[in-house]
């Protein structure tokens, strides 16, 4: 313009695109799978409230921070269908994800149980240390139960995101995703997706397991609570 400064172009939406038209892809997803598993919450919640009165026999529930977390119980044999379950699906989680699983097994390097008091949360984060995929396991879940919640981990799309038409529906505009809690419910998802629980309004606990699996060259076919050969479907 003759005065130095610039302008910008309106494009008019009532005009219909000009031919030929545009065609859209979506790609670099993020994966979440869900299945629910109730015959497993027996053994597993024999297994995880020996653990909670071990810990609750060691340490107080903080008043600030009012969840309790077991150890490690991976190893346990009373939940080994339970981890072989986890272990297997998950290397076909990986596979189906494009990556090269021949050659190796899945691994746990962590499962233990939280248990979330009235007010308690979960900060938004990930894994790291190896891990390739995280997963929940829901135990109890009272009314006004937190919510799982998963966030896109693309700081530049969430950086420069625009106002969602409708925050109730889930589209590529979408900043996290919500997920209600049942018991039996298990979820697994990518290390590197961030996730985060609301603050827990149920005078009652929310209680579940927490996992991490990572994967290891398969040497041996020995098949144990933890390591899983790629073979074997459940």
């Amino acid at each position: 313009m003759p005065d130095g400064t610039t302008a910008a172009l309106e494009v008019p939406v009532e005009v219909a695109p000009a031919e030929p038209q545009f065609q859209t892809w979506n790609y670099f997803p993020s994966s979440i799978s869900i299945v629910e598993r109730p015959d497993f919450l027996p053994a597993v919640k024999e297994v995880s409230e020996e653990r909670l009165k071990i810990a609750k026999a060691q340490r107080k529930i903080d008043n600030i921070y009012p969840v309790m977390m077991t150890d490690n119980f991976f190893a346990d044999p009373r939940i080994s269908k339970f981890c072989e379950f986890i272990g297997q699906n998950a290397w076909f989680i990986l596979q189906s994800q494009g990556y090269a699983m021949e050659p190796l097994v899945t691994t746990f390097t962590e499962m233990w149980t939280q248990e979330h008091h009235k007010h308690s949360l979960m900060e938004q984060h990930v894994h790291g240390m190896g891990a390739q995929l995280v997963g929940f396991y829901f135990l109890e879940v009272p009314e006004k139960s937190s919510n799982l919640v998963f966030h896109d981990p693309r700081a530049g799309k969430v950086q420069t995101g625009l106002m969602e038409t409708n925050m109730n529906n889930i589209t590529n505009a979408s900043n996290a995703v919500n997920f209600i809690p049942k018991p039996g419910l298990m979820i697994i998802a990518n290390s590197w997706l961030p996730h985060s629980f609301g603050r827990h309004a149920a005078n009652k606990p929310l209680k579940f397991v927490h996992f991490n699996l990572s994967v290891q060259l398969n040497t041996t076919a020995t098949v144990t609570a933890c390591t899983m050969p790629a073979a074997e479907v459940v």
